[in-house]
């Protein structure tokens, strides 16, 4: 049988599952945008519920003393574990931070928006665990394919406990910047085995993946990009601390409040532009001979690139409008992930092992 029958399954689980993992993105950008991160007080129920309430009045009147020490109980054992890790500073702030324990008035839409993000955060989460069950039984002809499924299912539930940290601490700066990296790797561990399962990198004729100096300008432009993703972050971040402080009207401020890390941050845009830039320019050179793919692949990076620079440019001259901040999020994810997965065919690596006629007939 077809070798690309024989990973069928898998392949369309792998596809899903990164489909959800972008929309999940997205919906945490929504989250974010619309001050939702705090609308359920308490992690993985909300208010104490699995389902959680519609009105303020099914609550007790003292729910926000209730919930604060409900957190407070949590940072004490998880500043616990990070004291001991040698974060010391950090471990303190938890306990003595006063900003932590202000709790938000209860408002059903932010605490639905944040529920719903939850919910598909788990769903998420039973997607990448039957991922990594399907990839158990190429064990004997693809290892790599096994190991990256499980390290991803591994790493979702790193990335839950985070989450857990994240609602603990009321949004404590740095550990959403954590919790947005640790989505990107998992992004990176599902491309990977997804990848592996297509055939047509198995071609006799591997030089049409070989573009002379495309692989050191796409680590160029790939570390660029996790660099403006992480800046990127910490604007968000430096906007929550706004929000928080000025109310409605920070949209009107934000430029001159938020300091160097903004025009840093629009700046870098460029360095990122002229290296997708030339990697297209690379790609379609007819001397170059390039794989289509990679012709495919260099135009849609190029044009996600494009749509992140205009969704940024929005963003800072309509006060940061609420719709364009998880575009701008999302579109940067899809950025890496083209980039990664052009980096893994010009490095010439071997996506799908030749199965021997009798480990392929186990396959069927």
């Amino acid at each position: 049988m077809n070798k690309r029958h024989n990973y069928a399954l898998y392949r369309n689980l792998s596809l899903t599952t990164l489909v959800a993992v972008y929309l999940l993105i997205l919906v945490g950008g929504i989250v974010r945008s619309t001050g939702s991160g705090m609308g359920c007080p308490d992690w993985p129920k909300c208010f104490g519920s699995w389902v959680p309430p519609t009105d303020v009045s099914q609550l007790p009147s003292n729910y926000k003393d209730v919930y604060a020490q409900k957190r407070k109980q949590k940072n004490e054992r998880i500043a616990g574990y990070i004291g001991r890790l040698g974060w010391v500073n950090l471990a303190d702030r938890m306990l003595n931070d006063p900003a932590m324990y202000v709790e938000e008035t209860f408002n059903p839409v932010k605490t639905w928006i944040e529920y719903l993000n939850r919910l598909l955060g788990a769903v998420i989460g039973l997607l990448i665990l039957a991922t990594a069950i399907s990839s158990l039984r190429y064990w004997r002809t693809d290892t790599y394919l096994v190991l990256f499924s499980v390290a991803a299912l591994l790493l979702v539930l790193v990335q839950a406990w985070i989450g857990s940290i994240v609602v603990s601490t009321n949004l404590l700066p740095g550990t959403i910047t954590v919790h947005m990296l640790l989505a990107v790797v998992i992004v990176g561990l599902l491309l990977y085995p997804f990848l592996r399962t297509y055939t047509y990198t198995n071609e006799p004729n591997t030089s049409v993946w070989q573009v002379p100096q495309l692989k050191w300008v796409l680590w160029l432009s790939i570390v660029a990009m996790v660099a403006q993703l992480i800046m990127g972050t910490q604007v968000r971040e430096e906007l929550d601390l706004l929000m928080a402080s000025l109310g409605p009207q920070w949209r009107s401020t934000w430029e001159s409040a938020i300091g160097a890390v903004f025009f840093v941050h629009r700046s870098f845009s460029w360095i990122v532009l002229l290296t997708v830039a030339w990697l297209c320019y690379q790609t379609f050179r007819p001397s170059q001979k390039a794989h289509l793919v990679l012709k495919y692949l260099s135009s849609g990076l190029l044009l996600a690139v494009l749509l992140s620079i205009v969704s940024g440019v929005g963003m800072s001259y309509f006060g940061v409008p609420p719709f364009l901040q998880p575009l701008h999020l999302v579109l940067s994810v899809i950025i890496l992930g083209i980039q990664f997965s052009m980096l893994l065919l010009v490095s010439n690596v071997q996506l799908l092992p030749q199965a021997t006629p009798k480990l392929e007939k186990n396959l069927v």
